[in-house]
């Protein structure tokens, strides 16, 4: 049960960033071109995500974010540096029960 539930962490940002692309002109409206989206896909998705809604939804008139934004950015980058560390803290701990 436990890798599922992995499984469904790791492809639902990944999902939505689809869905977000092929339905929507949303990441189009935060992205000026195609790379960004693309690497956020594989590398950063929750960021990406994050990052879109905060251009999307508070942005300033001069293009600039607001507190809300960057702290909706932060959010996802704690969330997509939490997955990746949960996998190596776990590696650890693995490690040193086959050692002992």
């Amino acid at each position: 049960m436990g890798c599922f539930v992995v499984l469904l962490g790791l492809i639902t940002p990944r999902f939505v960033i689809l869905w977000l692309w092929l339905f929507t002109s949303y990441l189009s409206r935060a992205f000026d071109g195609w790379i960004w989206p693309t690497l956020g896909f594989f590398l950063l998705p929750t960021t990406t995500i994050s990052y879109a809604i905060a251009q999307n939804a508070y942005s300033t008139p001069g293009g600039g974010l607001r507190a809300t934004g960057i702290l909706i950015i932060a959010l996802g980058v704690a969330i997509d540096l939490g997955m990746l560390g949960g996998g190596g803290r776990g590696l650890g701990k693995r490690a040193e029960r086959s050692r002992g």
